[in-house]
């Protein structure tokens, strides 16, 4: 069976093939307390540099240089580790990365997952 990367909103409803599901933001969303979550874990090391989140801003427009910025601050070597981590897990079961994140589509999540699926495509085919 091929397992799956996702991203979604925290806030979501949790969908029964949600798999593992890891919140990839630095900081607890707002407004949900943790028992509502159902986050199985917290993987603070891959979410960007506090600093990189405070420029980007959430605007699009600055999505392509903020995703270059972020695959940078991915390769150090907390990051490795828990990419790893994320690889292994993706490779037992369905993994789901959450974020407080509106903009799914503009998010470390979606950067995430795709450099997760990326390499697993590259390891199967």
């Amino acid at each position: 069976m091929t397992y799956q990367v996702r991203f979604r909103r925290i806030y979501d409803s949790r969908a029964q093939d949600d798999g593992l599901r890891v919140l990839v933001d630095r900081i607890w969303p707002r407004g949900i307390r943790k028992e509502e979550a159902h986050v199985e874990e917290w993987l603070r090391e891959v979410a960007p540099s506090t600093e990189l989140r405070k420029w980007f801003g959430h605007d699009p427009d600055r999505f392509a240089e903020f995703r270059r910025r972020y695959l940078i601050e991915l390769r150090a070597p907390e990051c490795k580790q828990a990419l790893q981590h994320l690889r292994d897990a993706a490779g037992e079961n369905h993994v789901t990365l959450l974020t407080a994140s509106r903009d799914l589509e503009h998010s470390q999540a979606a950067v995430l997952a795709g450099v997760l699926n990326e390499r697993r495509g590259k390891q199967s085919g």
